[in-house]
């Protein structure tokens, strides 16, 4: 019979605060990285201008513990729980709210979240709830990564339901299509995640995951590996450029991630976020 591991809940609630209080002033070294070499190797003036305010200002906000962009976004939570192992004290659930609430409380974030989508719009006031998808794996560890994701971005994501016989090619176009009508609205340079397959939510949840992989992680699949860089040229072939303002880095990467779906469909999900992709993952 297999043993359970127990992990303490007070444990989980400390990594998570810490990190979620982090991952609002600190960029990820691999999205630095990205746009610095964006900076090098740009040759548009505007844009060099836009990529040296970008690095300068996450150098300000790591130095000074400042949010690295006032959008400090809606949280969002991706679980991986081993079937062997058991939570003690309290549930994951309440341990996610209250590390969310105290971290954006004390780092002094900005609260974005409203209750009710349409009706009144009021302010939370806690930036809760986050919107948490837990998957339940074989093995007795625990993961957790946050993405803090803000609306300036959120707001050009789109899903599409294309034909099967559509291909790959319409594929690369509805993401093409997605930033032309983005423009500098999103603030580029961007990252962009792609869910290709399942059904129209599931597709969805794949782009937000793809979210975050290292910058610099390729599919490991040649065929899709082969299309991230297909959809990324088509992307910085647009010359929207850093900031909106032209340039030849729209996007710093483009990241897919596949799924079962049904005979008759091909459903792509593309989520846009900003140059300012904060996340973190968290192992225990």
């Amino acid at each position: 019979m297999n043993e359970i591991k127990y992990l303490s809940g007070q444990e989980i609630y400390k990594k998570l605060y810490e990190g979620i209080k982090t991952m609002n002033v600190v960029l990820p070294d691999d999205v630095e990285k990205s746009l610095k070499h964006a900076r090098k190797k740009e040759s548009n003036q505007s844009a060099i201008l836009v990529l040296d305010a970008i690095l300068n200002n996450i150098e300000i906000a790591r130095e000074e513990r400042l949010p690295v962009c006032q959008d400090t976004g809606l949280v969002l939570i991706f679980i991986e729980q081993g079937y062997q192992l058991m939570v003690q004290e309290t549930s994951l659930n309440e341990i996610i709210f209250h590390a969310v609430e105290n971290a954006y409380k004390d780092g002094y974030f900005r609260k974005s979240v409203v209750l009710d989508p349409l009706k009144n719009r009021v302010n939370t006031g806690n930036n809760l709830p986050p919107v948490i998808y837990h998957d339940m794996v074989p093995g007795h560890g625990l993961k957790i990564s946050c993405l803090a994701k803000g609306f300036g971005s959120e707001n050009y994501s789109k899903t599409f339901m294309l034909k099967p016989t559509q291909g790959e090619n319409a594929v690369i176009n509805v993401v093409k299509e997605t930033m032309q009508i983005a423009g500098g609205n999103c603030c580029p340079p961007v990252i962009l995640g792609v869910g290709i397959g399942g059904t129209m939510d599931w597709a969805a949840k794949m782009s937000k995951k793809a979210l975050l992989r290292n910058i610099n992680d390729y599919h490991q699949d040649l065929f899709y590996k082969n299309l991230e860089e297909k959809i990324l040229r088509a992307v910085n072939s647009i010359g929207t450029g850093a900031g909106g303002l032209g340039g030849s880095t729209t996007a710093l990467a483009v990241h897919i991630e596949t799924g079962p779906t049904h005979i008759a469909g091909l459903p792509v999900a593309i989520s846009v976020n900003c140059w300012a992709e904060r996340k973190i993952i968290l192992a225990w």
